[in-house]
């Protein structure tokens, strides 16, 4: 059982984390598929606004909540997803009409990721279909396996199964699919005697990659780290690598925090929950993009009982990792 989560060890190449900043968006660690949607969202809203104006006055009229000094360009609820995070806007249920969309059991946050691999493997179809039209020579359609591959990928890592968490007021659920790789106390700033109790999950590539939340609670912080992309079992990469920090508070007042870490494979982090958000237990709030690791930590003082161990295989909203000996009120 380790007993601080700095590694005594570090490893000399590898800077160390970053100064926390609050988050700007849903996913602030960039990449190109969330700014290829941000252009297409530009885009979008021009010609709606050129197009469709009585459709645009029909959303103003139905946006609700304020944003002091708002910087985002928001129309109607597809614009928000970016940026739900950050922006004070937001439009009841009956006036998103695209909430489907939450519904197709693929990640709202990995369309994007599926759209673009689908497009990809249509071209490989299309160069397999005129390589064999050309020269009439069978070898391209070897071009299909790339085109499969891409597609079922895609497909399967962004996969958004349901799940109905347990009836039990004392559990802590996983916040992740995947392995236990740690159980120990750390160092944990912010926690009374500035200590933990903490749970590593490592997620393969092939476990589905949401996170959802372990236990009711209120939103307290959200904090973004920069940092490096080591393998998710490295014993540095807790140090070094980026990472979203979410502070909890439960009803009763107890302190949880879930850490998501990047890994080597593993450079986009999604946390979409707002300052002061009440959530629910199983409730769905964040995306980690290819493998990567997901910790949990608990006040090193809260009275309860393990139910996991190292190497137990555990799935997010449903597997107990612990029960507290009080019942959250």
């Amino acid at each position: 059982m380790a007993s601080a989560e700095v590694s005594e060890t570090l490893d000399p190449h590898t800077p160390p984390l970053a100064i926390a900043s609050i988050p700007t968006s849903v996913q602030p660690g960039g990449g190109f598929c969330v700014d290829l949607e941000a252009r297409w969202g530009r885009l979008r809203r021009a010609w709606l606004r050129t197009v469709r104006r009585g459709y645009v006055r029909e959303m103003a009229a139905k946006r609700q909540g304020q944003c002091a000094s708002c910087t985002h360009d928001i129309i109607d609820a597809r614009d928000l997803k970016l940026v739900r995070n950050v922006c004070g806007h937001w439009f009841r249920p009956e006036d998103d009409r695209f909430r489907w969309r939450d519904r197709i059991g693929l990640a709202r946050y990995g369309l994007a990721e599926v759209v673009i691999s689908h497009i990809a493997a249509a071209l490989f179809v299309a160069a397999a279909t005129l390589g064999v039209r050309a020269t009439g020579h069978p070898a391209w359609w070897g071009l299909l396996v790339p085109a499969i591959a891409l597609s079922g990928f895609a497909l399967w890592f962004f996969r958004d199964p349901d799940r109905i968490p347990p009836v039990d007021p004392r559990a802590l659920l996983s916040p992740a699919d995947g392995v236990i790789t740690h159980l120990d106390n750390v160092d944990a700033p912010g926690f009374p005697g500035g200590r933990a109790t903490r749970i590593s999950i490592y997620l393969s590539p092939w476990n589905v990659h949401l996170q959802r939340m372990p236990r009711r609670a209120r939103v307290t912080s959200v904090r973004y780290f920069p940092g490096a992309f080591l393998h998710a079992r490295h014993r540095d990469c807790v140090q070094r690598n980026e990472q979203m920090w979410v502070d909890f508070e439960e009803p009763g007042g107890r302190m949880i925090r879930v850490k998501q870490v990047s890994g080597k494979v593993a450079r986009r982090l999604v946390c979409w929950l707002k300052l002061g958000e009440e959530t629910a237990v199983g409730e769905r709030f964040g995306l980690i993009k290819f493998g990567s690791r997901a910790d949990v930590l608990i006040p090193i003082d809260a009275a309860h009982e393990m139910t996991v161990a190292i190497g137990s295989v555990v799935e997010a909203g449903t597997t107990v990792l612990l029960r507290f000996e009080d019942a959250i009120r």
